[in-house]
């Protein structure tokens, strides 16, 4: 029987692949189907995979789409409530969250109390609700299995051993567009710059993340709760290559490190497939090919944003709801050229610095801290 896939974000990067790797695959049925306001592409989506339920964040793009699929059987929502319903729907036994920011939180948790085996995508979800999302996935016995390259190959690596014979995880950082520049020559750096990432095909808010280092700070926080590791027992590693994605440090000193080309496809495929594995025709890693393997430490100097996501995690609480939020918003007014791309880190310095921080907080906390952090920015670049 094929199994059932709803996947929230379909039209983004991961949702796209998400679709090419299920078309190939042959071995699920996908269900329901979620866009932001791609209705465009979310149509061709539709009209080739036949899900029972597509939704649309933006109400009047839904409109749209629902007049466009009129005669088919397919049902169109929209809002918070359609991607929530996306996300519970009967029939879909993965749920893979791959939409953007903050947004993923509620349609996950639904999904979990729903008894879904979660694909996650959206690292937000653990970053800024990392306690509350784990303990509900536990409580509903349901696996959490990693897309992201990084978390992916450490979840593989942690297969190696126990985890009390864990001596450190160990993320890797491609560096971005930017490694090896100073301060002064990002100071009129332009959005098409930062958009040009040296190895992975990403959407503009990774991109933008991925320039800053702050992807690889939410990284960091998702893979604390993810794993349930020590903050101070994850390190960062820049590798340009990307050809190893992660490593799992044991305590005999034995490292296990994921290798393989930059290719999303293949954790998200092994992430509906977990526990076993399946064949695929994508590109091999080719050892002959490769010229070199090299390491490097970040430079936090320049790029400052790594290290307020681990002054963030170690505050705990709403402060990491605080960091996300006040990054998303930054990393729009950048890429609507509004503030430089220098502004980035020091909004979110000062955004940090005025929260109030509650210490053990409820979803309510963490949402409402997530809106305070955004009046915040928006108000300060506004005046």
């Amino acid at each position: 029987m094929l199994k059932g896939i709803s996947i929230l974000g379909s039209t983004g990067s991961i949702g796209t692949q998400a679709l090419d790797v299920i078309k190939h695959s042959g071995e699920y049925k996908v269900i329901a189907l979620t866009t932001n306001r791609n209705i465009d592409l979310l149509e061709q989506q539709a009209l080739e995979f036949s899900p029972r339920l597509v939704a649309v964040m933006d109400l009047d793009k839904s409109k749209i789409l629902k007049d466009r699929l009129r005669g088919y059987n397919i049902k169109v929502v929209s809002g918070i409530e359609g991607l929530i319903e996306a996300a519970a729907i009967e029939g879909a036994d993965v749920v893979i969250t791959s939409v953007v920011g903050m947004i993923g939180l509620l349609p996950t948790l639904e999904a979990i109390k729903s008894g879904k085996k979660i694909a996650l995508a959206n690292k937000e979800t653990l970053v800024t609700a990392g306690e509350i999302v784990m303990k509900e996935a536990s409580k509903n016995k349901v696996d959490i299995i990693p897309i992201d390259s990084e978390h992916s190959a450490i979840f593989q690596g942690l297969r190696c051993g126990n985890r009390d014979e864990v001596s450190k995880l160990i993320l890797t950082a491609s560096g971005g567009p930017f490694r090896g520049k100073s301060t002064n020559d990002l100071k009129n750096i332009k959005v098409e710059e930062a958009l040009k990432h040296p190895n992975w095909s990403m959407g503009k808010k990774l991109t933008i993340d991925s320039a800053t280092l702050m992807n690889k700070g939410l990284e960091l926080i998702e893979a604390k709760w993810l794993f349930n590791v020590d903050i101070d027992k994850i390190d960062v590693i820049v590798h340009p290559q990307s050809i190893i994605h992660s490593m799992v440090e044991y305590i005999d000193g034995s490292i296990i490190a994921h290798m393989g080309i930059p290719d999303m496809r293949i954790p998200i495929q092994y992430s509906l497939t977990h526990p076993k594995r399946i064949g695929n025709q994508l590109k091999k890693l080719d050892f002959i090919a490769l010229k070199e393997l090299t390491f490097e430490l970040p430079d936090t100097k320049v790029f400052p944003c790594l290290e307020l996501a681990y002054e963030a995690i170690k505050s705990g609480g709403t402060m990491p709801a605080v960091l996300n939020a006040s990054n998303e918003v930054a990393v729009e007014l950048f890429l609507s050229n509004k503030i430089g791309f220098l502004e980035i880190p020091n909004i979110i310095h000062n955004v940090m610095t005025r929260h109030i921080l509650i210490k053990n907080p409820t979803l309510d906390d963490i949402l409402e801290s997530d809106k305070w952090a955004r009046e915040v920015v928006i108000n300060r670049t506004c005046n």
